[in-house]
Formats: C-alpha cells, structure tokens, sequence
C-alpha cells in the first residue's frame, strides 16, 4: 500500500525529455559505478581477484557516465537536471550500501549480472514506449552500451578470476558460511531439540496437564535459546578464529535453539494428552531426522553415523524423561 502511494509521486518515462533522460543515465551510471567500487573494498581483505574484477568494472561505468557527460554537454550544456532512478516509475532501484554490507561473494556477482542485464532490458523498453525518433535512438545507444557492459564484465571476471582462482574463493566463502551459520545453527538445533526433551516429557507424564507441559516447553526453550545465543556470541569474537561476526553466530544459534525446543512444545497446545504427546513425539522423530541430514550435508558425517549418534542422545534423555515423570 505504502509502497504504491510513493510511485504515485513518481513520473512516466515518457513525460522526460532527451535531456532528462540523459540526466537520468548519467546519474544512473554513477550509482552502478559507486556500488561496484563498494564490493571491491568489501572483497579486497578476502576474495582480492573479484574484488579486481569489480574495481574494473567501477572504472568502465566512469568512463560511460564521463561519455554521457561530455554529450549532455554538447548538446544541452553545463547545468544537468537532477533526476535519478527513484524518481522514475518502473526504472530500477538499487540497494543502499548498509542493506548490502553483509552481502556474499555469489550475492555480489549475481547481482551484478542482474544490474547489467536489467539495464540494458530498461532502456529497451524505455526506447519502445518512446516516438520520438531522436529519443528512441539515444535510448537504443544506452541500449547497446549496457548490453556492452555484459560482455566487458565476462571478459574482466576472465582476466582477474580465472577458474582456478574462482574455485578457491567459492570455497572460501561456502567455509564462510558454515562456519558463521550452519555450525551455529546446528549446535542451537541440537541442543534445542534434544536437551528439552527431558523437562517437557517429565512434565507431561507427571502432570497429565497439556497446557502446563507447553508453558515448561515454551520457558525451557526460550530459555534455552536466550542462553546459548549469548554464549556463541560472547565466547568468541570470530576475529582470530575467523568465524564471522558474533552476531550472525549468536543469531542463528539462539533462533535455532528456540525452535529445536517449540517444535515438540506446541502440539501441548492439543487438549487431549495422548493425542499431544503422539503428535510430540512423531515430531521428534522428524527434528532428529533433520539433525542427521544437516550434519550429512554439510558437515559432511556419514548419515548413518549422524543418525545413530542423534537417536541415541535423543532416545536416552527421551527416555529420561519419561522415568522422571512417572516417576
């Protein structure tokens, strides 16, 4: 809703005139270069023959947007209207650089294939929905510029990332990832679903109450979850360990940790006992299925392997559980 009032303030493409539209490349053309340099310095500490290929690319959209200034001032002089991409409906927006600080090495090239192609694919259109013949043919030019920039992009990620080099980064990266998110996460997942077992069981055979047992497995697991989250995030800053940011880490801890404990808490929210705890345990059953399968995925553990260790925890502080409340 709100998003459809601000396009309301924004104008046609066919209401800009030639000189306008070449404001509105040039402008364009800045931005593109502006985020391109934000990825070199972003990657140079890590992933320095990408972030060669993005310096590269940073220079090639100066030099179009220096081309376009030197037409506008051909043709229309000094003073350039001040229009951007924002004002203008359906043309693309580009993300601020805090919304794209954390992005990855693969999120960075594939959104530089999308800010090239999607480009190239505006002008096109802008350029159909255009009459007049000396304004169609500038936007054919900006056109067949963008569509030059593809190729230029393919042949700079050649020149500075050869396949080798690629490979390594790409695995850098997916390094990366584990170790800020699935180590984390699983570690949060484990406990969460195995270490709550025991409370909420006990709970549920000693009191036969299902709203009492969801109330000890919503505390246990939020509690949990608060825990370890502050401790993945305080026990190591990631700086020597090269881990990530702590943040990241206590987040996906903590988050996963709470969900391991609320997915066999909430089928209390069922009145009828046996019909909650069945429904429990078959969860059960499916959280240490998942377990298995991230550690074979990415942890690289022989299924088989994960499996057993997993049920055999679990089935013993299950089965702990169980005694205490019957107890």
């Amino acid at each position: 809703m709100f998003s459809r009032l601000l396009s309301l303030s924004k104008r046609p493409l066919s209401s800009l005139s030639e000189q306008e539209v070449l404001a509105l490349a040039i402008s364009s053309e800045e931005d593109d270069s502006r985020i391109y340099f934000a990825y070199a310095d972003a990657l140079k500490d890590k992933y320095l023959d990408s972030a060669k290929v993005f310096e590269d690319m940073g220079e090639v959209e100066n030099a179009h947007k220096t081309m376009l200034i030197d037409m506008h001032r051909r043709r229309f002089g000094e003073r350039i209207p001040l229009i951007r991409r924002e004002h203008v409906k359906g043309f693309l927006t580009r993300k601020p650089d805090w919304l794209r600080h954390n992005q990855s090495l693969d999120a960075m090239r594939r959104e530089a294939e999308t800010m090239e192609t999607q480009a190239y694919n505006f002008y096109v259109e802008a350029a159909k929905n255009t009459s007049d013949a000396a304004t169609r043919q500038l936007l054919g030019d900006l056109a067949l510029a963008e569509q030059g920039h593809e190729d230029i992009a393919r042949m700079l990620t050649e020149k500075h990332v050869p396949e080798g080099a690629r490979k390594k980064e790409d695995e850098a990266a997916h390094r990366q990832f584990l170790l800020t998110y699935v180590q984390p996460g699983l570690a949060g997942l484990m406990d969460g679903s195995v270490s709550t077992l025991a409370p909420i069981f006990a709970a549920a055979f000693a009191t036969q109450d299902t709203w009492q047992t969801f109330l000890v497995g919503l505390s246990a697991s939020v509690g949990a979850g608060i825990s370890m989250g502050f401790t993945e995030a305080a026990h190591d800053d990631g700086k020597l360990s090269g881990r990530g940011s702590p943040l990241k880490r206590g987040l996906a801890c903590g988050i996963m940790t709470t969900l391991g404990g609320l997915g066999h808490a909430l089928p209390y929210l069922i009145p009828h006992f046996w019909t909650a705890t069945i429904t429990a345990g078959i969860i059960v059953f499916f959280e240490l299925w998942a377990i298995a399968f991230i550690q074979n995925k990415y942890m690289e553990t022989p299924f088989l392997r994960a499996a057993f260790q997993v049920v055999l925890g679990g089935g013993l502080v299950l089965a702990a559980g169980v005694l205490i409340g019957n107890a």
